[in-house]
């Protein structure tokens, strides 16, 4: 099914799927004038969009469930821009420099069932804008790394959004991370990625086991909430 749709790809190049312009899945225009997350989170969670705006809805879905990978590259050129916006505006993120990126983890099961992580893309896709806007630069003082294999999700926990008590989203959490090689996150800044925050437990377990871990400043960016 993944090869017929690489196929159907070549075949029919995607169309816009809010104006129906040829050539992209989700033309920049119509992803910036989708609305801007309206909810109040941590103030170390960036959420970017509303999650319940049809297109955004919609483009989530399609690159969760329907393999349209290609919505990882674009979501991540929106997310790169808005890392370094807020790293520069924010004074308690004085010295965040060379950070490494680390995708919330889907467990075993729910990977092999998908084919891959969505937030393990978005981050491929971001560390590759950093290191192309270094080298048209001629930087290297801001070298992001990607370190997907440091948090883990060992434990395959009840899907968040089908939970309504923010009490039993945190039990449901409880344990579902765990930590590998430490010793690389020692007192250094990260950066999580995710697709869609609902309540922040997702991130607020992560962000409590890279802590406990060593982890120096954490803070999360996502695509929508």
């Amino acid at each position: 099914m993944k090869f017929l749709n690489i196929i159907l790809d070549l075949i029919f190049p995607a169309n816009c799927i809010s104006c129906g312009k040829n050539g992209t899945i989700l033309c920049s225009k119509c992803l910036l004038d989708s609305p801007n997350s309206r909810y109040e989170e941590a103030k170390w969670i960036f959420p970017l969009f509303d999650y319940r705006h049809p297109v955004i809805k919609k483009a989530i879905g399609l690159l969760k469930y329907k393999n349209k990978k290609g919505l990882a590259k674009i979501f991540a050129e929106i997310l790169y821009f808005e890392i370094l916006e807020v790293i520069a505006d924010f004074s308690q993120l004085e010295n965040f420099n060379n950070p490494i990126l680390i995708p919330i983890p889907l467990a075993p099961k729910r990977k092999r069932e998908r084919g891959f992580n969505q937030a393990e893309l978005i981050c491929k896709h971001l560390i590759k804008l950093n290191r192309d806007s270094n080298l048209r630069h001629g930087v290297d003082s801001t070298n992001w790394t990607l370190e997907k294999n440091i948090l883990t999700k060992p434990k395959d926990t009840e899907h968040q959004a089908r939970i309504k008590d923010r009490g039993e989203r945190l039990k449901n959490l409880t344990g579902s991370f765990a930590i590998k090689n430490s010793e690389k996150i020692k007192n250094r800044n990260i950066i999580l990625i995710d697709d869609v925050t609902t309540t922040g437990a997702t991130l607020s377990e992560a962000r409590k086991v890279l802590k406990r871990a060593g982890a120096r400043k954490i803070i999360a960016f996502t695509v929508a909430h």
